[in-house]
């Protein structure tokens, strides 16, 4: 490990950052329905914050792909977010609900900040020999948030009221800053990019394109990124399509999420049938956390016991076989349909990370990163809102299309062939 930041820090940084942000969705959807009184306004809130990732993902990467101290943009991000959690606090009420609405929109522009965004730096951190545990823990802390997440959002609400879990959210995004500010320069001597005899050499950040722009004090260098970005940006999108594993990583994995997605927009209804109440719904995401987390503790135990291009498909493939297990409607199943999806996604979380770490170019890997967090957070947003309207007339039929998707995520993975060859780094 490096000794002026060590992985420890990286991996609390990051567990609070996304713990936060798993807190962030609930906090608001309790929060919009108190302060509103509308549930549709609420969801929408949701939607807002999630649904504009896909556009924040490729920008934010590329930025971070340019800057020599990535972790001081990356803190900045981390700042905006959640100030942007406040600013949707405050005008809940006092504003009119469609700039509340845009202010969702633009603070979900920075989701990807503490996912992708945060994952890419970590071969700054480690040494090459340990990025396959250290990969398996840092997925394991999206496993963390997620079941501490929801539930500090619930309990926060219940003791002192849905604002303060919005603020407490907030704070927690905040507190990672320090975390973030202090990763390393991108000129320090990192394990990115091994030379013989395995010693890391420097790597300076991604260089601007050479593209006429005009001159001026602030138009010439404004344009300057603004044709930078977009170039930067092309060909991230170019490496993810022209790599067979990349593309088959980012399609399974999008495809899985917005099959989380359609789960997720079940899980009411299901509390309500089978468990109950509607609330205990959410007592299945913090069973499907816990296989997720269980299961990454092995991985990390035994980092290569599975390829991580193996561990892609079979997880799509334990998340088509929950829903599907779900429709009966036994309690029983229903749980440990909820633990199966777990054991699906955990793994498949830490797969993806391992074929982006081994997969991207170095001078985009940020940017590969961060827009596969936006599709995945945009893919889910979208499962969400197709299977609402269907569960809401046939609970069956949402379950059963939450498992055709699943499905179609793992059989996307062999669409892609694999004979064309892995794209030179661009």
């Amino acid at each position: 490990m490096k000794r002026r930041y060590s992985f420890p820090v990286h991996l609390t940084g990051a567990a609070v950052a996304r713990t936060g942000d798993e807190m962030a969705g609930p906090a608001l959807v309790l929060a919009g329905l108190a302060l509103t009184g509308s549930a549709a306004d609420a969801s929408l809130l949701l939607a807002g914050v999630t649904v504009s990732s896909v556009l924040g993902g490729p920008v934010l990467g590329s930025l971070l792909d340019r800057a020599e101290r990535p972790g001081r943009l990356l803190a900045a991000a981390l700042a905006l977010y959640a100030a942007g959690l406040t600013a949707v606090l405050v005008g809940l009420g006092r504003l009119p609900f469609a700039l509340t609405l845009a202010a969702a929109v633009l603070t979900g522009l920075l989701g990807p900040a503490l996912s992708g965004g945060w994952t890419a730096q970590l071969r700054a951190v480690v040494r090459d020999d340990r990025l396959d545990r250290a990969n398996a823990l840092d997925a394991m802390t999206f496993g963390a948030a997620g079941l501490a997440g929801p539930a500090l959002a619930g309990g926060t609400a219940e003791a002192l009221g849905a604002p303060t879990a919005v603020v407490v959210s907030a704070a927690l995004v905040a507190l990672a800053l320090p975390a973030a500010w202090a990763l390393p320069a991108r000129t320090d001597p990192t394990p990115k990019s091994p030379t013989r005899g395995g010693r890391p050499r420097p790597v300076p950040p991604g260089p601007a394109p050479s593209v006429p722009v005009p001159s001026g004090p602030l138009v010439g260098p404004a344009v300057g990124l603004a044709v930078g970005l977009a170039v930067d940006i092309a060909a991230g999108l170019r490496a993810v399509v022209r790599s067979p594993a990349l593309a088959r990583a980012t399609l399974t994995s999008v495809v899985s999420c917005t099959a989380q997605g359609m789960l997720t927009a079940c899980l009411a209804l299901l509390g309500e049938r089978v468990l109950g109440g509607a609330g205990r719904g959410a007592m299945l995401l913090s069973c499907a956390a816990v296989s997720a987390l269980a299961a990454n503790a092995v991985l990390a135990r035994f980092p290569r016991a599975i390829a991580p291009d193996t561990l892609l498909w079979t997880g799509a493939l334990l998340q088509a076989a929950a829903p599907a297990a779900a429709v009966p409607g036994h309690p029983t199943v229903l749980v440990a349909a909820a633990f199966v999806a777990g054991i699906g996604e955990g793994p498949q979380l830490t797969a993806l990370f391992a074929v982006r770490h081994r997969e991207a170019p170095e001078r985009l890997r940020s940017q590969i990163f961060t827009t596969g967090a936006g599709l995945k957070i945009t893919g889910f947003a979208l499962g969400a809102v197709v299977a609402g309207p269907v569960a809401a007339r046939s609970l069956t039929g949402a379950l059963l299309l939450a498992t055709g998707t699943a499905v179609l995520a793992a059989l996307a993975f062999f669409a892609v062939p694999a004979a064309r060859g892995r794209a030179a780094p661009a």
